[in-house]
């Protein structure tokens, strides 16, 4: 069982990862196959999402920023689009209620 570290905010992070290991490996394959890292991805999926007014990267350092900007010129097609809808579907049900916390 993972260790919980109380007062961190990685605490409950390896329960999350083991309980969502398939899409991760999902996900991580994707990339591989549009050769760009996993990161650039996310952020240039969120980019793509209507419903996101801006995503909130929080780089700390000038490294991060730098790549971080390469989502900005990730193209994310219909396919894909549709494989990332499948590896991590919404939470179902009518919003805002089923996605609220």
């Amino acid at each position: 069982m993972p260790i919980k570290i109380a007062g961190t905010r990685s605490g409950g992070n390896a329960e999350r990862v083991e309980r969502h290991q398939d899409q991760l490996e999902q996900f991580a394959k994707l990339c591989l196959e549009l050769g760009e890292p996993q990161d650039n991805v996310a952020l240039a999926w969120l980019l793509a999402n209507p419903a996101v007014a801006a995503p909130i990267i929080g780089p700390r350092s000038l490294e991060q920023i730098e790549s971080s900007l390469r989502s900005l010129e990730v193209a994310l097609d219909d396919s894909v689009m549709a494989r990332l809808d499948e590896i991590f579907p919404g939470p179902g049900g009518a919003a805002p209620k089923a996605y609220a916390w």
